[in-house]
C-alpha cells in the first residue's frame, strides 16, 4: 500500500508525527492509501515556509495579475487532464457516486479558469472627494492579506479545497491548506499539479492531522493573517476563538438545517424531484441540504406518499457503479446519523421509509443507509433541530404563510432555504422573509461560482465564490493623493 507524503515548502515530505493515517474505502470498509499525519514541527514549518514566501521571497505576491492568472489557468487545465483519475479517487475515498465526483472536479477546473479570469479586470475605485485640504484623489487598493490558513471538511473534499484555493492564490496568498483527515487523496493529486504548475515555493503548503491540534494551532499562529474554515458551528466558534489572539481576518461556512417550504398550488412531481436533490445529494452530507420540509397541510399526504415511493426505490451501491446514493464517509458518521434516527423514533416522528443500514448484495460491509423520511415532526425535536448530516429528512405542516416563515426561520442555522410555488409574488415574498444566504425558488441545490456562497446567523461570517470570494482573501487600502502644491493651512501660524 503507498504512503503518501505531504507537501511544504516546494516539496513532498514525509510527516514527522510517527502517525499513519489510514484512507477507508466506505463501500467496503477496506483500506486504500496510509497518509503521514504532520507533527506540530511540520505545521511550523509549513507557517514559516508561507510567511517566508509572502513577505520576504514576494514573488507570487508580486507578480502581475495577468502572470498570475496565467498560472492558475495551467492549474485548471492540468485538472482537466486528470479529472478522472481525480473524481475515482474522490469517490473512493469519500463514497459519493462517481458521477457527483466528476461534477465536483468539473467545477473546480471553472473555478480556477473564473478566478484567473477575474483578477484581471477592472477593480479598485477612484473617489471624488471634498476640498476641505485642497484638491484630493483617494483611491481603493486591493491588497493580498498575507499568509492564510484554510481549513475544510471531507463532503466535499477537492471542491471545496479549490473554492479556497483558488481565489487566496488568484490575490496573490501563500497559504497553508488542512483538509479533513477523513479524506485527504484527492487533495495530494492536487499538490501535485500545484508543483507540476511551478508554483514559487513556499506558496503553498499541505498539512494533515486532526483539527483539535492542528487547526486550533492554525487558528491561534500569529504568524497567520487570515483563517477560514468550513464544517460544523461548534468547530467555528472554537476557531473565532482562537483567532482573537492576533485579530485575525476570518471566514467561516458553518453548518445549517435549512426549510424547503412548498405551498399547495406547486406541481406534485417537481417538488418531490427537487426535494429528493435537496436531501439525498451525496448522501444528505452537504451543509445547505433542505433537510426541514414545511408543506401546506392540505398538500401533505400526498406529497409523502409520492415522496416515500420515489425514495424506497432509490438505488444503493458502491459509488464507482453511479447509484442514486454511495455510503457515508466513515463508520463513525454512519453510527451518529443512525443514533439521530433512533432519536426520532423516540421522540415520536413517524417513520415512513427507510431508517436502517442497508446491507444488501456487496453493502454489507460498508457505510450505507437508507434514505430516510420522518412526518409529523414538531420543532422541538432534536431530528428537527440539530444537524444529521446524512439522508434524513423531516416533514412539518403548515396552514398559513406567516406560519410557513414562522416555521423556516425556527432554526439557530441560516446558509440555506428554498420556496416552492406558482405564485412568483408570494415566491419573492417568503424567499425575502426566510433568514438565510442561499435561496431557491421552485428549485434546490445548484450552485454556481460566479454567485456568492454564505450563510446568516450561526451558519457563518464571510462569503465564497463569486467576486465576493475573491474581497475575502484581500485587504483594502485606502490611498489619498495630494493634488495641490504647498501645506494644508488649516491651522495659523
Amino acid at each position: 500500500m503507498t504512503k503518501n507524503k505531504t507537501y511544504i515548502d516546494g516539496s513532498f515530505i514525509d510527516g514527522t508525527s510517527g502517525v499513519t493515517l489510514t484512507s477507508i474505502n466506505p463501500a467496503t470498509g477496506e483500506a486504500i492509501a496510509e497518509v503521514e499525519e504532520n507533527s506540530i514541527s511540520d505545521v511550523e514549518r509549513a507557517i514559516a515556509a508561507a510567511k517566508r514566501s509572502f513577505y520576504k521571497d514576494r514573488t507570487w505576491r508580486d507578480m502581475d495579475a495577468q502572470s498570475r492568472g496565467d498560472v492558475l489557468l495551467k492549474i485548471a487545465d492540468l485538472i482537466e487532464e486528470n479529472l478522472e483519475e481525480i473524481a475515482k479517487t474522490e469517490s473512493m475515498d469519500n463514497g459519493k457516486p462517481l458521477r457527483e465526483a466528476e461534477a465536483d472536479v468539473d467545477d473546480a477546473v471553472h473555478c480556477f479558469r473564473y478566478y484567473a479570469g477575474l483578477i484581471r479586470a477592472p477593480h479598485e475605485g477612484v473617489y471624488e472627494v471634498n476640498g476641505n485640504f485642497g484638491t484630493m484623489h483617494t483611491y481603493e487598493v486591493r491588497e493580498p492579506v498575507g499568509v492564510c490558513a484554510l481549513i475544510t471538511p471531507w463532503n466535499f473534499p477537492f471542491l471545496m479545497g479549490v473554492w479556497k484555493l483558488a481565489p487566496a492564490l488568484a490575490a496573490g496568498n501563500s497559504v497553508i491548506f488542512k483538509p479533513s483527515s477523513e479524506t485527504v487523496l484527492s487533495i495530494l493529486k492536487l499538490f501535485e499539479l500545484f508543483d507540476q504548475a511551478g508554483l514559487p515555493k513556499g506558496v503553498v503548503n499541505l498539512v494533515i492531522g486532526p483539527g483539535g491540534k492542528i487547526g486550533n494551532l492554525l487558528a491561534e499562529s500569529k504568524d497567520i493573517d487570515m483563517v477560514t474554515f468550513t464544517g460544523s458551528t461548534a468547530v467555528g466558534q472554537s476557531i473565532m476563538r482562537a483567532a482573537a489572539g492576533n485579530v485575525k481576518k476570518i471566514g467561516l461556512e458553518l453548518g445549517g438545517k435549512s426549510p424547503n417550504v412548498i405551498f399547495a398550488d406547486t406541481d406534485l412531481e417537481s417538488a418531490v424531484e427537487w426535494a429528493m436533490m435537496g436531501i439525498f445529494f451525496n448522501q444528505g452530507e452537504v451543509c445547505c441540504a433542505g433537510s426541514r420540509i414545511i408543506i401546506e397541510k392540505s398538500m401533505k399526504d400526498a406529497f409523502v406518499k409520492r415522496f416515500a415511493e420515489r425514495a424506497e426505490k432509490m438505488t444503493i451501491g458502491n459509488p464507482l457503479e453511479n447509484p442514486d446514493m454511495g455510503p457515508l464517509v466513515s463508520k463513525k458518521h454512519m453510527e451518529d446519523v443512525l443514533a439521530y434516527i433512533e432519536a426520532g423514533k423516540a421522540e415520536g416522528a413517524t417513520l415512513v421509509c427507510g431508517g436502517e443500514r442497508y446491507t444488501e448484495g456487496g453493502c454489507a460491509d460498508g457505510y450505507f443507509i437508507r434514505p430516510t423520511i420522518f412526518d409529523n415532526c414538531t420543532s422541538d425535536m432534536k431530528i428537527v433541530r440539530e444537524e444529521i448530516f446524512g439522508p434524513v429528512v423531516t416533514i412539518q405542516t403548515f396552514e398559513t404563510e406567516e406560519e410557513a416563515i414562522e416555521l423556516a426561520n425556527d432554526t439557530d442555522y441560516g446558509l440555506a432555504g428554498a420556496v416552492f410555488t406558482n405564485d412568483v409574488t408570494r415566491a419573492m415574498r417568503v424567499i425575502k422573509e426566510i433568514r438565510a444566504g442561499i435561496t431557491w425558488i421552485n428549485c434546490y441545490n445548484p450552485s454556481f461560482t460566479e454567485a456568492p456562497w454564505g450563510g446568516y446567523k450561526m451558519s457563518g461570517i464571510g462569503r465564497e465564490l463569486g467576486s465576493h470570494g475573491l474581497e475575502e482573501y484581500q485587504e483594502i487600502k485606502q490611498i489619498n493623493l495630494n493634488l495641490t502644491p504647498g501645506a494644508p493651512g488649516w491651522y495659523e501660524n
